[in-house]
């Protein structure tokens, strides 16, 4: 889970403090799973105490604004995971139009975006981690994204949780890669060397028109469950192998459309958005710390008008 961590805290791009390594040493200790499962529980409970409980909690917690939701009404939830997954009501976001153009795949903070440098991706400052261990170890698997672009999209408690498709894209593979559940939250993601490498996660790999692209669904603290539309929940419970599941473009999801539902977190965590080398340009503007709009644009192919 993404704890409470506010969205004032030090972006991710600061050094590590003191109290960050502080914050992060508990952790080391804790049946990461264990806690999962019994969130897991919880959130679907439909006993009413339980359910208005943490609802009420985490809207005071986290100042949460359901103006943008389908419902609107904090009892109307069934259970506290439909309320943390709700839906948006029709018109709540905008998808940016253009073919050549990448939009964010979900509600979130940017904590950092940038190139790869000879196949690591940026995580804090002084800190880096493979791409290659990232997308499961397989070095072929990786290769695509060598000299590309990457952004990590930090989900606090307080956004949306379903993940939206952010360009026209067919689904090549879905790699599940077992793992811890650390908390994702910009004091952890300071203080832990590879960080999103190291927690469990799911990756989405898919073929575009303007090239791979990758989207890599990061579990965390109390987020246990990672699901897709087309394959439904993929964890609980959490495995002990790397696992890969091929699409064939006729037989599998297909072609997405950009906008698209494809997947959720039961409660929140990251993506990790992965382009192939001089295929898309982030936008110049986008810097971390700054927060993002489901469909809004991230990135454009270059040479070419959005």
């Amino acid at each position: 889970m993404n704890d409470a961590d506010s969205a004032s805290d030090t972006p991710a791009g600061e050094p590590a403090q003191l109290i960050d390594h502080c914050k992060a040493i508990p952790q080391r200790l804790l049946p990461h799973h264990l806690l999962s499962r019994g969130m897991h529980v919880l959130a679907r409970s439909r006993n009413r105490l339980i359910r208005k409980g943490l609802i009420r909690f985490f809207l005071r917690r986290f100042k949460i604004d359901l103006s943008a939701a389908e419902i609107q009404d904090p009892d109307a939830f069934r259970t506290f995971n439909d309320f943390f997954t709700r839906a948006l009501r029709a018109g709540a976001r905008t998808i940016a139009a253009g073919d050549n153009v990448l939009v964010s795949p979900v509600d979130a903070t940017i904590s950092q975006l940038g190139r790869l440098e000879d196949g690591a991706i940026l995580q804090a400052k002084g800190k880096h981690f493979d791409v290659v261990n990232l997308l499961g170890g397989d070095k072929t698997r990786a290769q695509a994204f060598r000299d590309g672009g990457f952004a990590t999209l930090y989900l606090s408690p307080r956004d949306y949780h379903r993940i939206h498709m952010p360009i026209d894209g067919t689904l090549r593979e879905m790699v599940y890669v077992p793992g811890r559940l650390f908390s994702v939250s910009p004091a952890t993601t300071r203080a832990l060397p590879g960080l999103f490498a190291r927690n469990e996660r799911v990756v989405l790999l898919f073929d575009t028109d303007q090239g791979p692209l990758a989207l890599v669904l990061v579990g965390a603290l109390f987020v246990g469950s990672i699901e897709t539309v087309w394959a439904g929940e993929i964890t609980p419970p959490p495995g002990r192998r790397t696992r890969s599941w091929h699409y064939d473009p006729k037989s599998g999801p297909g072609r997405i459309a950009k906008g698209e539902e494809i997947g959720r977190f039961n409660m929140g965590s990251t993506v990790i958005v992965l382009t192939g080398p001089d295929a898309l340009r982030w936008e110049s503007l986008l810097q971390p710390g700054q927060h993002l709009a489901l469909g809004e644009r991230i990135a454009t192919a270059p040479g070419r008008a959005g």
